[in-house]
């Protein structure tokens, strides 16, 4: 199980998602520096142990009406090779384990292969801030077919969140909740496994 660190981050993980999140095309904020708050997810375990996985929403608040947006990321010790530059969501000095190299999660194969586990039912949703300890309130809906694989092109990752218990013509979908900053709860479809 993953051991989550009471440490530093050096940058923090909001701010190099500040940075990045405007550069990707599925951005819809108008301001070239979001103003970001987390606001809930959930981790995933590496079966080898050397991937810190985290599923991370965040908030921005800059907009007129809040923008919950989904982050995964995948948490490693050296470089991932034969991904694309945009990728790297960053690096960052962590207070025990040294430079750790950030990735968006869609583009790192043991991410996409532990959400593909999660979808069929084959890995645990671990508690954001706390080691060894299940997320309950991360479910998954559906029916997913055994041979379903996070890395292929039936896994969908909805990178805007919107507040829905279900997902149009799924056979399989993952909800989970956040916060808003007014304090008011949401649960939303992070992912879906398109119908074959």
């Amino acid at each position: 199980m993953a051991f989550v660190h009471r440490t530093t981050m050096t940058p923090t993980k909001l701010e190099l998602l500040t940075g990045w999140l405007p550069k990707q095309s599925w951005y819809v904020g108008d301001a070239d520096t979001p103003e970001l708050v987390k606001a809930g997810g959930f981790r995933l375990d590496d079966p080898e142990g050397a991937v810190g996985i985290e599923f991370m929403v965040v908030v921005d608040t800059t907009a007129q009406e809040p923008v919950a947006y989904l982050v995964p990321m995948g948490y490693r010790g050296a470089a991932l090779d034969g991904v694309p530059g945009e990728a790297l969501i960053g690096t960052s000095e962590h207070g025990v384990l040294g430079t750790r190299w950030i990735y968006d999660g869609v583009h790192d194969p043991v991410v996409t292969a532990q959400l593909g586990a999660l979808l069929r039912g084959e890995a645990v949703p671990q508690h954001q801030s706390e080691s060894d300890t299940p997320d309950p309130t991360v479910t998954v809906h559906g029916t997913v077919p055994g041979d379903g694989r996070g890395d292929g092109p039936g896994v969908q990752v909805n990178r805007v969140l919107r507040p829905a218990e279900a997902a149009q013509g799924s056979s399989g979908h993952l909800v989970a909740g956040w916060t808003w900053p007014d304090g008011t709860a949401a649960r939303g479809v992070l992912a879906t496994v398109a119908p074959r």
